[in-house]
């Protein structure tokens, strides 16, 4: 059939027909992210024909309110405005509901049935794909009852590939490695780790994935990204909101946890991997678990000198006077939780010996930001030695994730005069600006990807045990039961954090965190 998404597409980014079902279709995350995400890869021309979606819930609904829901969510959240009613209208033809506990076989039989009737309708045997938009707790449940279901059952047919089953999970992956350990087991006694995409949804942010292309297409970089040429690298993940209405879940996790352990660990096996043997999903992911196996696990009596952990005051952002984290709904008033950390890291292997790696996150900082900063090395002062030295400064090459996606290359220039005088200058590009269009949003590339079968930008069940083990001793010196363990500093709302932060830094170098 004529597919009515895929008019002056890419061939190369062609999918097979496909079914997307979403477990917890009627949160939050499917009405901001997930279907708005769908929507605007149907406005590219991007859905695969015969493509049809499907939610599954607990919540008592007809296909047509299911609909009008899903279009309220998508006029309000997709950054393509107005809304097509061609593109939506087809789209919402093609939207079904399934009502039912996870934890009922009927509702699975009734989610079979409902697939199997969608199949003959189209006369193909379209691939299944498995979104969990739910609570962690019901990962393992969805995925033992998909698979005595029969859901996940691969097959090969005739002369084609087979029908594909994925199952596409959201963070967060566990709570430490036990636990991360317990669900991988889990998982996979139901479903082969190929069918496993585990999401981090800022692998799917344009510079994220243009941190690849800048390093290995640019000869001019490559032979400078090592400890030859680079003095450190800062990694930086910083929130202007506060906890919000997510209290009850963030006063159990801290954002060691909630941010930390996923996305800032995935920013820096980006910057700091060797180049893969091919642009394929195991062989990018193997040299991400080959950095995080290098990263040199922190001794528990360290803890206290290589990690700050913080929590933001009273204080004033964007000039709204905010209230401390204690006092937040949800919030243990005896709270120890975290909701700034500042860590130092060492790699050790051969590129990267003696280069610290600096990662914080913090909520209620400045401003939203989030940028992985490269400082190079000076150069001598020699040739200066007579004009203005207190000037030099260090290249910087900075990759900003968000809001605001781009790149900037911070040098040294001369102004205009008679007198020889050093000034820094940046070299700037920006997606907006460069290219004329918005970058995509990270959903609409990673569910792409999912139904492609594509699992470079997922993460593999090494390279999440192997970052939760990273913090085992952190998390160990933190626990209040030890009766030494070390301090929750605090901060004011609408500042930069601790100054025990900056002193991180100045142990080694001779400033604090970069200013944004």
């Amino acid at each position: 059939m004529t597919n009515p998404f895929r008019q002056g597409s890419d061939d190369s980014l062609q999918v097979e027909p496909c079914v997307l079902v979403i477990f917890g279709a009627t949160g939050d995350l499917t009405h901001r992210k997930l279907v708005p995400a769908l929507y605007n890869l149907g406005v590219d021309g991007l859905l695969p024909a015969n493509f049809s979606l499907v939610g599954f819930a607990r919540r008592d609904q007809s296909d047509e309110k299911f609909r009008s829901g899903l279009k309220e969510g998508v006029s309000k959240f997709s950054r393509r405005k107005p809304l097509d009613e061609g593109i939506w209208n087809e789209f919402a033809e093609h939207s079904f509901f399934v009502s039912s506990s996870f934890d009922d076989a009927d509702g699975y039989e009734r989610l079979k049935s409902k697939l199997d009737e969608m199949d003959q309708a189209a006369g193909v045997r379209c691939n299944r794909v498995f979104y969990l938009a739910t609570a962690p707790s019901f990962f393992d449940t969805i995925a033992r009852c998909l698979q005595q279901a029969g859901l996940l059952d691969e097959d090969s047919q005739g002369t084609g590939a087979g029908r594909k089953a994925r199952l596409i999970v959201e963070k967060p992956f566990g709570h430490n490695l036990e636990s991360a350990k317990e669900l991988n087991t889990a998982l996979l006694q139901s479903a082969a780790e190929h069918q496993i995409f585990r999401i981090d949804h800022y692998l799917g942010k344009e510079t994220v994935q243009n941190l690849l292309v800048f390093r290995f297409s640019n000869g001019i970089f490559e032979p400078i990204w090592n400890h030859k040429y680079i003095d450190h690298v800062e990694i930086s993940v910083c929130e202007s909101i506060g906890v919000g209405g997510r209290a009850g879940y963030f006063d159990t996790s801290g954002i060691m946890r909630d941010i930390v352990q996923n996305h800032a660990f995935q920013l820096l096996c980006l910057v700091a991997m060797e180049p893969p043997v091919a642009f394929e999903a195991d062989a990018v992911r193997d040299e991400k678990a080959k950095v995080l196996r290098s990263i040199r696990r922190i001794p528990l009596d360290q803890v206290k000198n290589d990690v700050v952990r913080a929590r933001y005051q009273t204080g004033s952002v964007d000039g709204e006077r905010v209230q401390g984290y204690l006092a937040e709904d949800g919030v243990n008033p005896d709270s120890t939780t975290e909701t700034y950390v500042a860590m130092e890291l060492s790699l050790d292997n051969w590129r990267w010996a003696g280069v610290p790696f600096y990662v914080r996150a913090g909520k209620r900082l400045p401003k939203r930001v989030t940028e992985i900063s490269v400082h190079f090395k000076n150069v001598p002062h020699l040739l200066f030695k007579g004009e203005n030295v207190q000037s030099l400064r260090p290249n910087i090459l900075s990759f900003q994730i968000q809001p605001d996606e781009g790149i900037s290359f911070k040098i040294s220039s001369k102004p205009p005069g008679p007198k020889v005088r050093v000034q820094q200058v940046n070299m700037d590009f920006s997606y907006g600006t460069s290219f004329g269009v918005d970058a995509p949003e990270a959903y609409e590339r990673l569910l792409l990807d999912g139904m492609r079968g594509d699992a470079t930008l997922f993460t593999r069940n090494d390279e999440i045990e192997e970052a939760w083990d990273l913090l085992e001793n952190v998390f160990a010196a933190w626990n209040p039961d030890t009766g030494h363990a070390p301090p929750v500093f605090g901060y004011e709302a609408g500042s930069w954090g601790p100054a025990a932060a900056d002193e991180l830094l100045l142990k080694r170098i001779p400033q604090g965190w970069r200013r944004l």
